[in-house]
């Protein structure tokens, strides 16, 4: 009986001995899991890749898979996987929670770790990675820890366990949530990184708006090689006080060019004042440029400042210089030349600091031919002349310019016009726009105000557009006949459903209410080429 018991004792020492050693084990094993992670943690600056290294650690050290640390976006309160170890990029962007949602979101809400022993029994488990197929759902457990900074709860740690029956999960919960506390530190960071980035990232877009609205000041707008010359020039002589003749087409943008001259120079905050010498009456423009004095004509009951005293400091923008005056012309070249002038009936000469900026539209050098302009002055406002190209010799800035003023109008008018349509874009690039940028800001506005869907199209636009732009040589004034504008139109709609389906003509068939043979028949007539439309993956 002796011998019975102590073979009994003997047996049961064997055996505490046994599960002290797998206890002593799993304690190395735990030991050195927490060793390698603590390490991967602090030998990188890179936290998505140390998160990384955590996740593997665990699969490789203690047999747990699918590793996976979701963090709450401060921004939109959803959860969302960060890192992943045996989850492809597809199911890793499936992996979004709301807070409560699913086992995930429970935790991340309650902030207390959960077990699910066997995730095939479990209705929480919403599997919205889908990495897991249903044979292997049976025979898997998954623990799940919150990651917790201070009393907020910033994500959580989760892995899937082999389901065995009547194990405890507790010591792996105790490992988890220790390591979640390392994890803590290193997702703050990451987060504060991520918020750092994209601050530096928001200030980057505000410092490249800057910079391109220094070169285009005024919505002076251009891409083009002649439009990025005239930005160039302007630069170059805006700091400088040299006196600028602006040359081109009405309608070209010499004003705003004038505009970004005045912003761009050390005189920025000082006044711009600009004359229009054409709009004033010959007997009024030197009392307007200069000034004058009480009494100096039937009229001038007191004195009055002209616009050089009104630009002290600034710039003075005179636009349309070819149709001042010869006798006006005199008096400028005075003022240009000693930098002062008198009011008109005044004898008193005022001291002026103002830059000159002009700008013509006329042939000046033909203009002192016939002696209508004179050619000292010439030369005094020719010190830096900007000539600025017609819009049908920039052709690419089309439909830049476009697009800015649909964009422009579209708020101003309250209207949600997504873009141009193709045809429309290849009309308003075959018309030649004799009015240049001042003719195709009117026209995108009228456009707008008669858009009424998200598409603006060829029929939005004003029909002397269309008829020019559908002519050649020698048929100017020729009109669209109905059938080629009912035909234009057709195509128009049929590459507008191409270009929303990728090419896919079924798709566009039933995207426009109408059977597969009629639109293979339509896309053969108009010679549309439905592959050009199909987006490579």
């Amino acid at each position: 009986m002796k011998g019975l018991k102590a073979k009994e004792a003997g047996s049961g020492s064997i055996e505490a001995g046994r599960v002290s050693e797998k206890a002593v084990s799993r304690e190395l094993t735990e030991l050195t899991c927490l060793y390698e992670i603590t390490r991967a943690l602090s030998s990188t600056l890179d936290m998505r890749a140390a998160l990384k290294e955590v996740v593997s650690i665990l699969d490789s050290r203690m047999g747990m898979t699918r590793g996976t640390v979701t963090i709450v976006n401060p921004h939109t309160s959803e959860i969302q996987i960060e890192v992943a170890h045996g989850l492809s990029a597809e199911a890793r962007r499936r992996g979004r929670y709301k807070l409560g949602e699913g086992i995930t979101g429970q935790v991340v809400a309650s902030g207390e770790p959960v077990v699910v022993p066997r995730i095939s029994d479990d209705a929480r488990f919403l599997d919205r990675t889908r990495s897991r197929g249903e044979t292997r759902k049976r025979d898997v457990a998954f623990i799940c820890v919150p990651i917790r900074v201070g009393k907020l709860t910033i994500g959580a740690l989760s892995v899937d366990r082999p389901f065995t029956g009547g194990f405890s999960f507790e010591d792996d919960i105790r490992l988890l949530t220790i390591i979640s506390g390392l994890l803590a530190q290193s997702v703050s960071r990451l987060q504060a990184a991520n918020a750092e980035r994209e601050s530096l990232l928001n200030e980057n877009k505000i410092l490249k708006r800057a910079l391109t609205e220094k070169y285009q000041v005024d919505n002076l707008i251009g891409k083009s090689s002649r439009m990025l010359e005239v930005f160039d020039m302007v630069l170059r002589v805006a700091n400088s006080h040299a006196t600028v003749l602006l040359r081109g087409e009405s309608g070209t943008g010499k004003s705003l060019v004038a505009k970004a001259i005045h912003y761009n120079s050390p005189r920025g905050n000082g006044p711009f004042i600009t004359v229009n010498c054409s709009a004033l009456p010959e007997t009024l423009i030197e009392s307007e440029l200069f000034g004058h004095e009480r009494g100096a004509f039937t009229g001038a009951y007191a004195s009055k400042q002209g616009r050089f005293e009104q630009a002290q400091g600034g710039t003075i923008f005179l636009d349309e210089i070819g149709e001042l005056p010869h006798g006006v012309q005199v008096k400028l070249l005075h003022v240009i030349q000693e930098k002062e002038f008198q009011r008109l009936g005044g004898a008193k000469s005022v001291r002026c600091n103002v830059r000159i900026v002009a700008a013509t539209n006329k042939n000046l050098e033909q203009a002192m031919e016939t002696g209508n302009f004179r050619e000292d002055l010439y030369y005094r406002l020719n010190v830096f002349p900007i000539y600025l190209p017609p819009l049908r010799e920039r052709r690419t800035d089309i439909i830049l310019l476009a697009e800015h003023f649909l964009e422009k109008y579209s708020k101003e008018y309250e209207k949600k016009i997504l873009r141009i349509s193709s045809p429309a874009v290849d009309m308003l690039m075959q018309y030649h726009w004799p009015g240049n940028v001042r003719e195709l800001q009117n026209c995108m506005e009228r456009a707008v105000l008669v858009c009424d869907e998200d598409i603006l199209r060829i029929h939005h636009l004003s029909p002397a557009i269309g008829s020019a732009a559908g002519v050649t040589g020698g048929e100017k004034g020729k009109h669209e006949s109905l059938a080629d504008a009912v035909a234009n139109l057709e195509k128009e709609i049929i590459i507008e459903a191409l270009k929303e389906t990728r090419g896919n003509q079924t798709k566009a068939a039933k995207l426009l209410d109408t059977s597969l043979r009629i639109i293979n028949y339509k896309i053969k007539r108009y010679g549309i080429d439905p592959a050009f439309y199909k987006i490579p993956l």
